[in-house]
């Protein structure tokens, strides 16, 4: 069961990255508890519950907020029933310019060959920094 876990999990970042949002969406439960990681601008609505909510409170924004946002998939770690993926956001951030190459990691918890809850994990500065909620740290603050 988990290498089809594992598949399934890819198979969702592999729609994610083609545009196939109603596959992504296809595969969640009509119940998911979505969370976007602490400090994330957009755990503003957390916890998303359904895939509609998903839609509107994280999928939109991925497209109205960034040019070419992607997830760069490193390692996905099989743990049974959950599935952790570690890799990193791309993009551009359209209202700063700013490009980004965030670390993340992402906890889907599977049952029945569907997503009922999603957790991310991100560095929540370099996403705020990209967006222009906040301001970089100084490379001369970093070095005292």
């Amino acid at each position: 069961m988990t290498t089809t876990n594992i598949a399934l999990v890819r198979s969702l970042y592999d729609a994610f990255s083609r545009g196939d949002v109603a596959a992504v969406l296809g595969a969640l439960s009509p119940d998911v508890v979505w969370n976007e990681a602490e400090g994330n601008p957009w755990a503003d609505g957390n916890p998303y519950i359904g895939p509609e909510a998903v839609l509107r409170g994280v999928f939109a924004r991925c497209a109205s907020e960034w040019d070419g946002f992607a997830v760069q998939v490193e390692e996905l770690l099989d743990a049974g029933e959950t599935v952790v993926m570690l890799g990193r956001y791309l993009g551009t951030a359209k209202a700063t310019g700013h490009a980004q190459r965030t670390q993340a990691a992402h906890v889907w918890r599977l049952a029945g060959g569907k997503v009922v809850r999603f957790q991310q994990y991100a560095d929540t500065r370099q996403l705020a920094t990209a967006l222009g909620v906040i301001k970089p740290v100084s490379t001369a603050a970093q070095t005292t």
